[in-house]
């Protein structure tokens, strides 16, 4: 017999008025070689819970649906090792896993991240020369490639704080959207201009750089500094620099 493990689990669903109801809910699971926390749910669904929600896919890290919290960290259930934390997790206590905290609760570890996709209709895709021998530099490919590795998990979202504590859904876009933002504004050969969106309705100024979402993303992708930062100092250039708005009404600068 294998060694045994308590887990914590999150069992609950939102109540009429929306305010998430439930408790946390032990389960004891005897450890195989290699697991992963997605494993450990789906075992507790085939022995103890078949009516567990957890939404998954792949499995592989690539499609970002098992998103939730293990022992207060937003983690991919399927790329976090039992491993690594059973290592982390103090001595006769439990595996904490609940839903993403940031989002409305659905039921158990399944969150409502529909405002991901209602927002994203509002950004305005990307707009180049109608013919399609674009021609730019490996240099400028390279640039935006490592925003287009998010798997759109939205464990960034669930770890800001603007969103977290501060609930500011309809005001802030979040870094998820500021990675599609930099994508769209980056790109050699896009001519569209969303600065303004950036700074009136995205709210960018709200974030303070505290580089808790480059943190978490199980993408690797480097959030603040390649994406938000850059953003940060084109809605400064655009509109707060003396000099550069100075160059443009004298037409130095487009």
């Amino acid at each position: 017999m294998g060694r045994e493990v308590t887990f914590r689990v999150f069992r609950g669903e939102p109540d009429e008025d929306g305010v998430p109801k439930g408790e946390l809910v032990d389960y004891t699971v005897e450890m195989d070689e290699g697991m992963v926390v997605l494993d450990v749910i789906h075992k507790i669904q085939a022995e103890s819970a078949p009516d567990l929600s957890c939404r998954w896919n792949c499995k592989a890290g690539k499609c970002g649906s098992c998103s939730a919290e293990v022992n207060g960290k937003a983690r991919l259930m399927c790329m976090t090792r039992m491993a690594d934390i059973e290592e982390e997790t103090p001595e006769g206590e439990p595996v904490l896993i609940k839903p993403m905290q940031a989002f409305p609760l659905v039921k158990d570890l399944v969150a409502d991240v529909s405002w991901a996709y209602e927002l994203n209709k509002t950004i305005p895709p990307l707009t180049g020369p109608e013919e399609k021998d674009w021609v730019f530099s490996q240099e400028e490919a390279d640039r935006v490639q490592e925003f287009r590795s998010c798997i759109e998990c939205m464990l960034c979202v669930n770890t800001c704080h603007v969103l977290r504590e501060h609930n500011m859904f309809d005001e802030f876009a979040g870094p998820r959207f500021f990675v599609r933002l930099a994508d769209l504004e980056m790109h050699p050969m896009d001519a569209g201009d969303r600065l303004e969106m950036v700074k009136d309705d995205l709210g960018i100024g709200y974030c303070n750089i505290t580089r808790c979402c480059t943190d978490v993303c199980p993408a690797g992708i480097n959030i603040t500094d390649n994406a938000i930062i850059p953003l940060k100092e084109r809605v400064v250039t655009e509109y707060y620099d003396p000099l550069a708005i100075l160059a443009k009404k004298l037409g130095l600068r487009k």
